[in-house]
C-alpha cells in the first residue's frame, strides 16, 4: 500500500510541469506593491525597506524594525476607481533576534454585470436576467525574519496562500515561498529576495453548470478544462545608501533590478528567457519627520510607425509624515499605460508603538 501512494505522489509530482501552463504575467497582482511609501519610489525598497510593508518587500527588513508592534493599511484605486486595491500588514517582534509578520492584499472589479443569461430559451432579450459578481484576487502571507549570526545581516521568508475567483464561474488556490536577504554596512544596504522561489502553482477549476448558456435549443459551453497555473521565479536585487544633505536634511538613493526568467519582457533589458527592470527611488527628509519622494521606472523601448525608437519612463511622486508612531504616505503613481496616464493617489497608514507601552 505504502509503495502504491509513493507511486501516486511522484507520477503526480512530474506530472505537473507537462499539465501547467506557465503565463508570463501570471499573479501579476502580487507585482504591484504595498504602502505608498514604496510606490512613491517606484518600487526601489528591497535593500531599504525597514517597516511591517517588509513583510512583502523584503522579509529579511521586519529584523529592522524598532518598536515591537508594527501596522499598516494601504486603498488604492485603479482605471478611474474601476479596480480596488487594499492592503493590510501587521508585524510583531518574539524575541530580541526574531519577527513574525502578516500580510493580507485584495485587488478586485465588483459589480461586473453577468450576461450569461441575457438572452433565453426563445431568443429574447430579457435585461431583469442580468446579475452582477466580483473577479477578484485575495493574497495572505505569514513572514518570519531573523538577525544572522553573521553581524549586519538578516534573512526571512514568506509563504504565501493566493485565491483567486471570478464570481460563480471559477476560482483558484495557490500556494508560494519568497525568502529574502538584508546586509548593511555603515551607510550602504544590500538586499535581494527571491520571490516564488519555488514557482507558485494555481490549480483552477470552473464551474461548467455556470457556464453553460441555451438559446433557442442549442447549448453552448464555455467552460474550459482544468488547469495548473504556474508564477516562475523572480529575483529582486537592490543597493541604498543614506547620506547627510545639510545640518537636519538628510537622503536615501536606492537602485533595483528585478530578473524574470519567464520569457521576452517588455522591459528596459528584454531577453529570453532573462528579461531586467531597472528602477530607482531618492527620499529626502527632514529629521526623519517629513519626507518627499521620488521614483523612477517601467523604462521600455517603443517603436513608432516610422520604426524609430523612443525610451519611455514613468516617474513617481510621494510625501509623507511620521510623528508620534503614526506615520502617513501618500503617493502619485501609474500602474497603467504612459499614453493613457491614469495616475492613481494612493495613501497609506502606519502606526507603531511597543507593547509595554499601552
Amino acid at each position: 500500500m505504502a509503495k502504491r501512494y509513493l507511486t501516486f505522489f511522484l507520477l503526480l509530482l512530474f506530472s505537473m510541469p507537462i499539465l501547467g501552463q506557465t503565463a508570463k504575467y501570471s499573479n501579476e497582482f502580487l507585482s504591484i506593491g504595498v504602502g505608498a511609501r514604496s510606490l512613491g519610489l517606484s518600487n526601489s525598497t528591497v535593500a531599504n525597506v525597514t517597516d511591517v510593508t517588509s513583510g512583502y518587500w523584503n522579509p529579511a527588513g521586519l529584523t529592522s524594525i524598532e518598536n515591537s508592534i508594527d501596522a499598516s493599511l494601504m486603498h488604492a484605486e485603479y482605471f478611474a476607481g474601476i479596480a480596488k486595491y487594499d492592503y493590510a500588514g501587521a508585524a510583531m517582534d518574539l524575541d530580541t533576534n526574531s519577527w513574525l509578520g502578516a500580510t493580507f492584499i485584495r485587488f478586485g472589479v465588483d459589480d461586473i454585470p453577468n450576461t450569461t443569461d441575457l438572452i433565453d430559451k426563445d431568443g429574447n432579450i430579457d435585461y431583469g436576467r442580468i446579475s452582477k459578481f466580483s473577479a477578484a484576487d485575495y493574497a495572505f502571507m505569514i513572514s518570519y525574519a531573523r538577525k544572522s549570526p553573521m553581524p549586519n545581516l538578516s534573512y526571512g521568508a514568506s509563504v504565501k496562500v493566493i485565491y483567486r475567483n471570478i464570481g460563480q464561474f471559477a476560482n483558484a488556490w495557490g500556494f508560494g515561498l519568497d525568502a529574502g536577504l538584508q546586509y548593511q554596512k555603515n551607510n550602504w544596504r544590500f538586499g535581494l529576495l527571491a520571490r516564488d522561489i519555488t514557482s507558485t502553482f494555481n490549480a483552477w477549476s470552473f464551474n461548467e453548470d455556470e457556464l453553460l448558456v441555451e438559446v433557442q435549443d442549442t447549448v453552448f459551453n464555455f467552460a474550459p478544462e482544468n488547469a495548473l497555473e504556474i508564477t516562475l521565479p523572480k529575483l529582486l536585487l537592490g543597493v541604498s545608501q543614506d547620506f547627510n544633505i545639510y545640518n537636519d536634511f538628510s537622503a536615501m538613493v536606492e537602485v533595483d533590478a528585478d530578473f524574470t526568467f519567464d520569457g521576452q519582457r517588455h522591459v528596459l533589458i528584454e531577453a529570453d528567457p532573462v528579461s531586467i527592470d531597472p528602477h530607482m527611488g531618492i527620499e529626502i527628509d527632514y529629521r526623519k519627520i517629513v519626507f518627499v519622494r521620488f521614483g523612477v521606472g517601467n523604462f521600455q523601448r517603443i517603436e513608432d510607425f516610422d520604426r524609430s525608437k523612443s525610451l519611455t519612463l514613468q516617474p513617481n511622486f510621494g510625501i509623507g509624515l511620521n510623528i508620534y508612531g503614526f506615520s502617513i504616505d501618500y503617493a502619485l503613481t501609474d500602474i497603467g499605460d504612459q499614453s493613457i496616464a491614469l495616475y492613481s493617489n494612493i495613501f497609506s497608514l502606519r502606526y507603531t508603538f511597543n507593547r509595554k507601552n499601552r
